[in-house]
């Protein structure tokens, strides 16, 4: 799904990761709310989304935000 998301328009980036006992988070940037809920409904996307639901993931949280600012430190 990665890769089919780097093409939309309006994808800016993903970032994941996943703890020892299997916790996991991974957030996807898009420059538009618009862009956003395109990706939401290329029809791939919600296949994978359906089968993660009834394979992988017993309970999962969907946020949708807005990064005003970004601040790095370190390497």
């Amino acid at each position: 799904m990665a890769a089919m998301a780097a093409v939309q328009p309006g994808y800016l980036g993903v970032e994941s990761s996943r703890d020892s006992n299997g916790f996991g988070l991974t957030v996807s940037y898009w420059r538009t709310a618009a862009d956003a809920l395109a990706w939401k409904s290329v029809a791939r996307h919600g296949l994978a989304q359906q089968r993660g639901r009834d394979e992988w993931y017993r309970y999962y949280t969907t946020r949708v935000a807005t990064v005003e600012r970004c601040y790095s430190h370190g390497d």
